[in-house]
């Protein structure tokens, strides 16, 4: 829900009505088994747009660690199982980077959107934020690997208020050019 609500925030000059999976009944999931980010993200908008009959607008989104070959990557919400949380998926972050001898690595936020009209019209963005990941947390904002992604060498994505992260962030770079193709497309 937390990617729903920055969504909400920065959609909201939008003529539209933003619904969320969780305001439907007994949806199934979604198989997301792209290899890269925009895959998974066209994949869940076109299933979501099947199964709902709206237009869909999906995000897949992750981080990429150079320490760590890119990983967690399209599996950064599953990195420690399937059913695997914000603490446990930090947990398996650090342990891999532990097992390297790294305590901070470049790193990298990406974002995929994909929107997907009732009609089938397929509108794609991406956004990508650079920074560090460090294996000492810091905040308490965000959510996912925020506290440990450093965006300067003091600040992490956890420290930033909502509105700060949504100017500088991968899924707001991405919203922001999905905002301006949707403008020309209801033109």
């Amino acid at each position: 829900m937390d990617k729903v609500k920055e969504m909400r925030l920065v959609l909201k000059n939008l003529p539209l009505e933003i619904l969320s999976l969780a305001d439907f009944d007994n949806l199934p999931d979604a198989v997301e088994d792209g290899a890269t980010f925009e895959e998974n993200a066209l994949i869940k908008a076109k299933f979501f747009r099947e199964q709902t009959r709206l237009a869909c607008l999906a995000d897949d989104s992750g981080l990429e660690v150079d320490a760590l070959n890119g990983l967690p990557g399209v599996h950064s919400a599953r990195f420690a199982g399937y059913h695997a949380d914000d603490i446990t998926n930090n947990q398996k972050l650090l342990d891999e980077l532990k097992k390297i001898g790294v305590t901070e690595s470049a790193a990298a936020y990406r974002c995929a959107l994909a929107f997907v009209d009732t009609d089938g019209t397929e509108l794609l963005t991406e956004g990508k934020i650079s920074g560090k990941i460090k294996t000492v947390a810091q905040g308490s904002g965000g959510f996912g690997y925020d506290p440990y992604f450093y965006i300067d060498e003091r600040r992490t994505m956890a420290q930033l208020s909502v509105d700060e992260k949504n100017l500088i962030s991968h899924r707001g770079a991405a919203l922001r050019e999905m905002i301006l193709k949707l403008k020309r497309r209801f033109r």
